[in-house]
């Protein structure tokens, strides 16, 4: 099954989640093995170590330093990963209102990670696309 590309149609079908857990990003080295244990909902190697996005109360019970804390959203739309400017739109829309997003495609769909404070904020603002 091939995911949507066009982009009016990605934005007005949307379809935000919200999900319940908070979540940070963690960055430990990629050396230790240990973190598996810790099952990240999504890891990223890069040169400096190792990026865990964590449940905040899996990191908490590590012991693991974090700055931020955010809510994940999920777009339910299935969008391709060839799709022009979907994730560009989205950011610049909340932008424009002053949030951050740090967005995480997967193969199906893509996900945002907004801070707490600003989550329903961000739910309305996504919201505006599909009406």
């Amino acid at each position: 099954m091939t995911g949507e590309t066009d982009l009016t149609v990605l934005l007005r079908t949307i379809k935000p989640i919200l999900y319940e857990d908070e979540y940070v990003f963690c960055n430990i080295e990629s050396q230790t093995k240990d973190w598996i244990e810790l099952n990240p909902l999504c890891f990223f190697r890069e040169q400096e170590g190792l990026t865990l996005i964590l449940v905040r109360k899996q990191a908490d019970a590590a012991r693991l330093p974090y700055s931020c804390v955010f809510r994940m959203i999920t777009l339910s739309v299935h969008s391709s990963l060839e799709a022009v400017g979907f994730i560009a739109a989205i950011a610049t829309k909340l932008a424009e209102s002053g949030i951050s997003v740090n967005p995480v495609s997967g193969y199906y769909h893509d996900h945002l990670f907004v801070p707490v404070s600003r989550v329903d904020e961000v739910m309305k603002l996504l919201r505006e696309f599909s009406s």
